[in-house]
């Protein structure tokens, strides 16, 4: 994951993230607020980086976020030379706190398996 410290004119510094969280983040953490590069709209996305997994999610106050945005995404808050993953959890281990969202993960201790190239 890039420094989120480069993302700083995104960072959410508002009295809510402080309340919530203690602090507004740090170089591998921190609230955003991204304009789509489909609609302008604001899409809130936070980041971490913990146990072994950075971790970035996307959400959109009334759709899920399209493929774009999802993409936009992960080159402002992840190296071109890093691959990121969405997952599809089984059943029995999906929790769903906001319908609108998606996230983004990355190993930090293992690379992602890749299929060839000729099949993405």
């Amino acid at each position: 994951m890039r420094s989120l410290y480069g993302l700083n004119e995104f960072r959410d510094t508002s009295p809510h993230v402080l309340e919530h969280w203690g602090q507004v983040g740090d170089e591998t953490c921190g609230c955003f607020k991204v304009p789509s590069p489909v609609d302008g709209t604001i899409l809130p996305v936070v980041a971490s980086s913990d146990m072994g997994w950075e971790h970035v999610s996307v959400s959109h106050r009334d759709r899920i976020p399209t493929w774009t945005e999802m993409d936009y995404i992960k080159r402002l808050f992840f190296k071109d030379d890093e691959v990121a993953m969405q997952l599809h959890v089984r059943p029995v281990d999906h929790i769903n706190v906001h319908d609108f969202v998606l996230h983004l993960w990355r190993p930090t201790f293992a690379p992602i398996p890749l299929p060839p190239k000729e099949f993405v």
